[in-house]
């Protein structure tokens, strides 16, 4: 199961934390796998390289994180358009991913 925790403060997303393996497919052929790691780098990525926004980011083996310093609305609309990918690829594939809200 992928565990997608969104961070958010003061009502506005500031980044994610993703776990864990859908189990949908075996290794290198699952695509609910492929599919979440790809939109979570690409959100990383955006916020990061694309916006210059300081955050802590990183992606190890079965971990991948990305939460901003301070709250940004360029960051909340990053997120949410993730958190809406991850809803379709939930909706798609039910019982592979979990999606969480925590505030910082």
């Amino acid at each position: 199961m992928i565990r997608a925790e969104i961070y958010q403060s003061e009502k506005q997303f500031r980044g994610f934390r993703v776990t864990g393996h859908a189990g949908y497919a075996e290794s290198g052929q699952d695509i609910v796998c492929a599919a979440v790691t790809s939109a979570c780098m690409l959100a990383a990525n955006i916020i990061t390289d694309g916006f210059h926004i300081s955050a802590k980011a990183g992606a190890e083996d079965n971990v991948m994180l990305c939460i901003a310093d301070n709250a940004d609305e360029r960051v909340n609309a990053v997120v949410d358009m993730l958190v809406q990918q991850l809803e379709m690829i939930r909706d798609e594939y039910p019982g592979n991913i979990n999606i969480s809200y925590s505030e910082v």
